[in-house]
């Protein structure tokens, strides 16, 4: 069976859509984890929702956005650093 590979999505706009797309990507068993930038998740009833199922099949939310409830604080330096331990990262 191949390695898992590491997946970060990184989200600026379309909020709703990616993270439909990032726990879509958790059925082949890859590592995915989720970046905010430059602004607070919204928290629409739908995306709350979405919210609670990442945290039960283990995806991280970060943010630079030092304010948001629903992610880990990261400074954009910092996730700078993290984005180049992916495989891949998926902006949207």
């Amino acid at each position: 069976m191949a390695q898992p590979k590491k997946i970060a999505v990184v989200v600026r706009g379309r909020e709703s859509e990616a993270l439909r797309m990032a726990l879509g990507l958790t059925l082949m068993d890859d590592v995915v984890d989720v970046y905010v930038l430059d602004h607070r998740l919204a928290g629409a009833d739908e995306d709350l929702m979405n919210l609670d199922l990442m945290g039960e099949v283990g995806i991280k939310v970060y943010s630079n956005h030092p304010d948001d409830p629903h992610a880990q604080h990261r400074p954009t330096e910092e996730i700078a650093r993290q984005l180049l331990e992916y495989d891949h990262v998926l902006p949207y």
